[in-house]
């Protein structure tokens, strides 16, 4: 399963040139993962109610070119990786208008509890959602 939004480029988001600033982009991203488990029931808040909380423990960043302002971006992401402890993001970031790629992300989230101890197994809360969805890649 793929989710996909939608995302202006405002001034808050660019430097003095009118270019995507690079945090800007991590924000994006972060905005994408969250959406995309929201999409699969998993409210962040819930979780964190649960004890669960999903920081990111690695992230691989592309930047291919750069968005500037008033572009209309698109923000794809996607589980390609589920292991015992953590699951992988791909993620990109391109422009709505010519589909070119802006970044290229990969990102590794982990789950721990409110104390910052790491769940040496996923939650299975989690682990159900998202083996539903790496069995059923075609669904959009």
């Amino acid at each position: 399963m793929k989710h996909t939004f939608e995302q202006k480029v405002y001034y808050s988001d660019t430097d003095s040139y009118g270019v995507v600033w690079h945090g800007s982009y991590l924000r994006w991203l972060e905005m994408g993962r969250v959406e995309y488990c929201e999409d699969l029931g998993l409210n962040l808040i819930e979780m964190q109610n649960q004890d669960i909380v999903l920081p990111v423990t690695n992230l691989n960043i592309k930047y291919k070119s750069s968005a500037k302002l008033n572009d209309e971006i698109l923000v794809e992401t996607e589980i390609t990786e589920l292991k015992a402890y953590s699951v992988t993001f791909k993620q990109v970031i391109k422009s709505k208008e010519t589909q070119k790629t802006y970044v290229e992300a990969d990102v590794t989230v982990v789950a721990i509890n409110g104390d910052g101890k790491l769940y040496r197994k996923m939650p299975e809360v989690l682990t159900k959602k998202f083996n539903e969805v790496l069995r059923c890649p075609a669904l959009v």
